[in-house]
This record gives C-alpha cells, structure tokens and sequence, in this order.
C-alpha cells in the first residue's frame, strides 16, 4: 500500500513523520537491538501490504528468480519486499515510490540489513519512471494500484521497463460485487483516492497494455483466515505478525483494519494476485 500517484494528497496519506523512530521503538519493545536487526526482524512492520510476509513469501514461491536477475518493485514503500526477494535470491531489486519519507526509511534500513548494494530506491512517479526501457527482468507491485486512476498508464510505463518475455505480478484490493466500502482505508482517506476495478477490468486493462498469459486469482479466503488468526492471537494477549498498518497510520489504523475486514466480509472489495508477461 504505497504513493505512487502524482497526486499531493495521496503522498499525504501516508507520511506521518518520524516512522525511523517509531519502527526502532517497536523493534525495542519486540527485544530487538534496532541496530542489529535483519529482515526477519523487520517483517512485521515493513511488509505494508495486505497479509504482509505471508502474501510475499507466498508470490516468491510461484517465481523463479536468478541471482543476475534485476526487478522492479513498484510502489516500493519502506522497502520489506525488495529487501526480502534480494536475500532470498541474491539478485538486484529497484524500488520507486513518491513518498519521501518512505524512500529515506528504506533506504536507512537497507544499509542496516547490509543490502544496500542490492536494494536502490529511487523517490517518483509511477507513471513516469526513470528507467531505461527493458531494464528489468520481472516486475511486482503490492497493494499500490488502488491509488492510480490512471491504469493505461501505468501498465504502459511497466512493459516499457519490463525485458520481452519478463512477468509482472499483482498483489492488489480489487473491487467486489458486494459493497459500498467504508472508508478511510490504509490506502486511502476517502473514496475520491481510491480508484478500485474489478479483477476482469484489471485482466483486460493488461491485455490492452500489450500483456500476455494473464492469469488472476482471487485470495479472500486467504484474506479473511489471515485475520481471524491475527485478532485471535491479540485476544490471547500477543502480537499479532502483521503490524504495519498500525505503524504507518497509527491511531487510524485500527478503523482502517475494520472498514477493510468488513469490506472483505461482504464481498465490496476482493484481494487478488495477477500474473502475466510481456511478450518476447
């Protein structure tokens, strides 16, 4: 759930101030030396996307990754993915996201992890990325598009980026038969920031944006079993493992969590994962 979008107030949404700080207190208060922690220590804050780590270990196991590969992590927030796909595959990751603050945290916790090298984030635009086309030999984006209205776009600067024959993969919110959805949510204030389509409008948008092999799941039950354990361990009086909602948004987050329980509960949003290619 990441700024990608030119728009100010999106950028906004999810800069708070001092989250360095925030994340080193909380990985005090888990018995970790902030100074010393790894990627797994900071999985619980640094996957801000739905079902966090689950959702990423979940998409790197349906992917074969070289260690002279280079991808892309569009929307890149605080950095856990591409710091999570650069040590579990040895290859190079780039991020891009508009906000600042995420993009100076990120990169602080790359030099931490001692990834700096292999991880580089860069601060802008997602319809206007800085990069030389076929740069990369895949692509992924978690929970970022809900913020883009401009879908064309952005897929097109994706395949421009994208080698022929690299893949794209797609762990967004979708927009569900039931509904409405209640706001705010962790991607937006209100609904005049959130651009949802539904799973088939997402499958022919890439289709138009010249992608091929296009397949997508739906992952609501996953979703909703996720939830169920997470708020059974907080009543058992532990942590639960996805903490970076509550990290980013703060006080925010807990009607944020339940606005987006219920949505997935009557079916007004859909969590999906999309794969596809560009052509070689």
């Amino acid at each position: 759930m990441h700024s990608v979008s030119s728009r100010p107030d999106i950028a906004d949404h999810y800069t708070k101030g001092d989250l360095l700080t925030r994340i080193q207190a909380a990985l005090r208060d888990d018995g970790v030396d902030p100074d010393a922690a790894g990627v797994a220590a900071l999985a619980p804050y640094d996957q801000f996307h739905g079902r966090g780590l689950e959702v990423t270990e979940e998409i790197a196991g349906t992917l074969s990754v070289a260690p002279n590969d280079h991808l892309l992590d569009v929307g890149s927030g605080i950095g856990g993915p591409a710091r999570y796909f650069a040590e579990r595959f040895g290859c190079r990751v780039t991020g891009i996201d508009l906000t600042e603050e995420f993009c100076q945290v990120a990169q602080r916790l790359n030099a931490l992890v001692g990834l700096e090298e292999r991880v580089r984030i860069h601060q802008g635009d997602a319809l206007a990325m800085p990069f030389e086309a076929a740069s990369f030999d895949g692509v992924y984006s978690m929970n970022v598009s809900m913020n883009i209205a401009d879908r064309a776009a952005l897929y097109g600067e994706i395949r421009r980026v994208l080698k022929p024959g690299g893949w794209l993969v797609l762990s967004e919110i979708a927009l569900g038969p039931g509904g409405p959805l209640d706001y705010p949510t962790p991607w937006a204030e209100s609904a005049d920031a959130s651009f949802l389509t539904t799973p088939e409008q997402t499958a022919e948008d890439l289709r138009a944006g010249g992608f091929a092999d296009i397949t997508w799941r739906d992952t609501r039950e996953e979703a909703l079993a996720f939830g169920a354990r997470s708020r059974a361990m907080v009543e058992r009086g532990e942590k639960p493992p996805h903490r970076a909602v509550q990290m980013i948004h703060g006080d925010g987050a807990a009607t944020m969590a339940a606005n987006m329980n219920r949505g997935f509960a009557e079916e007004a949003i859909l969590p999906i994962e999309v794969f596809c290619r560009k052509p070689g």
